[in-house]
């Protein structure tokens, strides 16, 4: 009489549905599964039309000479290209978590441009006369009157009491014309030749990543710190859900809402910055146009609601690489340029849907109504 084998144990045990139910429970409550699913899709669809589109190459770009290593590929190219985006995607998620809104983030990237072009190149400018200055001191001062003219915002709304929506349409109008005060009304060109260390900014390498990437990890990390390791992060959801009773609780509220827009007009103003450094010019009418509503689709899409309080700073990064991997997928998929902003939109309102509880319960029930009928 033969043996029967033994029969293996299972090292994977199989759930029960107890522990299945709160296993969907817990995905369907991550905050950021709906932009993570559309992220995916976007990428699947592009990995189908294009069966090298995760090739990443590691490209010496240097030449015989001397050894510079670069990345290479879409991914790469999504992440460089969408960096300005990814960084006014960090500060309106703050602006946003208190319950503002800043429209002003585009035209503070034409102003920051705008003052390094002419501290670098004065005699393009309305600074002519004045003797070119270093690239820390251009940096320097397009930050700064970044950072004031996000502080102006803040000031508006926190003191003042004006509304957001108005306080900073105000900069977003009046801002492109301060860039072309700023610059003559002229289009400067930044020679790259003279200027290597500005053009590096926007178009170098470190550490085998662009650079305009590198910024934006260091950026988030800095900001994610900042607002989950101490109680910035409480107080600017305090006051987005109650801003009384934050004041009354002992919240700054006047000062970490200036705080908000001040960083928003920085992170507008670096990504400015990089526009320019990588095109080494400024067009005060064409930087950073239409941006403040990519960088506001990007937090939307992101799982931020816009009527403030809880905020995704992770979320907001998402949705802005979502945005660049949409702009990607539809050039290279080949649809008439008359139809990206249509697709667009659709899509971006496809996955707001996604994530309203009430639209996928709408949804479900009207499959549950529909099934019986199709079986009959």
């Amino acid at each position: 009489m033969s043996a029967s084998p033994e029969t293996p144990p299972n090292p994977l045990p199989a759930l029960t549905s107890p522990q299945r139910q709160s296993l969907l429970t817990r995905l369907r409550s991550f905050p950021l599964l709906w932009p993570v699913v559309a992220l995916a899709v976007l990428l699947l669809v592009d990995l189908i039309h294009s069966p090298s589109f995760f090739k990443i190459q590691f490209i010496n770009t240097g030449g015989a000479g001397a050894a510079h290593w670069q990345l290479f590929g879409s991914p790469v190219d999504i992440l460089n290209n969408g960096a300005p985006v990814m960084l006014m995607a960090l500060g309106m998620a703050m602006v946003i978590g208190t319950g503002g809104i800043d429209l002003s983030v585009g035209a503070v990237m034409a102003i920051a441009a705008a003052m390094a072009a002419g501290m670098l190149v004065p005699g393009q400018t309305a600074f002519a006369g004045m003797a070119p200055q270093g690239t820390a001191i251009a940096i320097a001062a397009a930050l700064l009157l970044a950072g004031l003219a996000g502080a102006w915002n803040g000031m508006l709304v926190a003191v003042f009491r004006v509304q957001p929506i108005v306080a900073t349409l105000v900069l977003m109008v009046a801002g492109r014309g301060i860039a072309k005060l700023i610059t003559g009304g002229l289009q400067p060109a930044i020679p790259e030749a003279t200027w290597p260390a500005f053009a590096y900014l926007g178009r170098g390498t470190f550490l085998w990543l662009p650079v305009p990437v590198t910024v934006v990890l260091l950026v988030a990390i800095v900001t994610l710190v900042v607002t989950r390791l101490t109680a910035l992060g409480l107080f600017i959801e305090s006051i987005g859900n109650n801003p009384v009773a934050s004041t009354y609780a002992g919240v700054p509220a006047r000062l970490v809402t200036v705080l908000a827009y001040t960083f928003s007009g920085l992170c507008a103003g670096l990504a400015g910055l990089i526009q320019c450094s990588n095109v080494m010019s400024v067009n005060p009418g064409k930087t950073g146009l239409n941006k403040e509503l990519d960088a506001i689709l990007a937090v939307a899409v992101g799982g931020t609601a816009l009527t403030g309080g809880r905020f995704s700073l992770v979320g907001a990064l998402i949705g802005a690489v979502i945005m660049q991997t949409l702009n990607t997928t539809i050039l290279t998929s080949g649809l008439p340029s008359d139809t990206t902003l249509a697709v667009e939109a659709i899509v971006v309102v496809a996955i707001c849907l996604l994530q309203s509880e009430r639209f996928r319960g709408l949804a479900l029930r009207a499959v549950h109504v529909f099934r019986p009928r199709v079986a009959a």
